[in-house]
């Protein structure tokens, strides 16, 4: 597997290399990783080895001389499709029984934090990325793999969608983010977008020469009324910019309802 480190550091707390948290990237395109993975929090957990990162390469599963992965789709239409005879050998050769394949795609189920959190759980997630067209349905039913989208848009290929993935669950691992209560106050940790934030200075000016100040109720120092503030923040922002989050969002008693 190219890519993958040849002496991995030790992993800390005690765990073994086989529960360290890996992220297995199936790619035409090996040299895109770890890039921005490298840098900021995930750089920092990765070289201490709290989590791993394998590249493959699919060509490298290619049977002819100009490792060709892609032919003629089927039936007609534009575009080439990946082949499932180079893709199911990719995996067969470099997976395991207990793997999480997922196929980053379009077509995919909405990436949401509760999936990122389940995917944190996992041991080994192998990240199939397509190009082209996409990849034959038949090596996707034959290794069960499980489609995930990054969102309602159509990428060049699924590296860019593998490299938000790797972040946001490699956040979740215990010891990466510096405050461990951080991830239970973000946007979707209770179904609700984030509260706005405020630092100093308390009066600022902005280049249009509008003076702009901290809400009071954040230089109170009265906790409670802090916590309901952000609450009802949370919840107005959701309302206005989530319609979909709001409507599944169970309401406390005193929430605004619906007009």
């Amino acid at each position: 597997m190219s890519g993958a480190p040849t002496d991995p550091p030790a992993v800390p707390d005690g765990r073994t290399d086989e529960r360290r948290w890996t992220a297995r990237v199936l790619t035409l395109f090996p040299e895109m990783f770890p890039g921005p993975l490298a840098h900021s929090l995930a750089g920092k957990a990765l070289d201490r080895g709290t989590w791993r990162l394998e590249t493959v390469d699919i060509r490298d599963f290619a049977s002819d001389n100009h490792r060709s992965v892609d032919d003629s789709p089927f039936g007609g239409g534009a575009g080439m499709v990946m082949r499932p005879d180079v893709i199911g050998a990719a995996l067969a050769e470099t997976g395991g029984p207990s793997d999480r394949i997922i196929y980053l795609s379009p077509r995919g189920r909405l990436l949401t934090q509760p999936i990122v959190a389940d995917l944190a759980q996992a041991g080994t997630v192998v990240l199939l990325c397509g190009r082209y067209e996409g990849v034959d349905q038949r090596v996707l039913d034959a290794s069960g793999a499980e489609e995930i989208s990054v969102g309602d848009y159509v990428l060049s290929g699924g590296e860019p969608a593998a490299l938000c993935l790797i972040d946001a669950v490699v956040r979740l691992l215990p010891g990466v983010m510096g405050n461990e209560h951080s991830g239970g106050q973000e946007s979707f940790a209770d179904g609700l977008l984030e509260y706005p934030h405020y630092t100093r200075p308390a009066r600022w000016t902005d280049p249009a020469g509008v003076e702009r100040v901290v809400p009071e109720v954040l230089l109170s120092g009265h906790h409670a009324r802090v916590g309901a503030w952000r609450r009802e923040q949370s919840e107005a922002l959701t309302r206005s910019r989530r319609p979909d989050l709001w409507a599944k969002y169970d309401r406390p008693a005193g929430s605004p309802a619906d007009e």
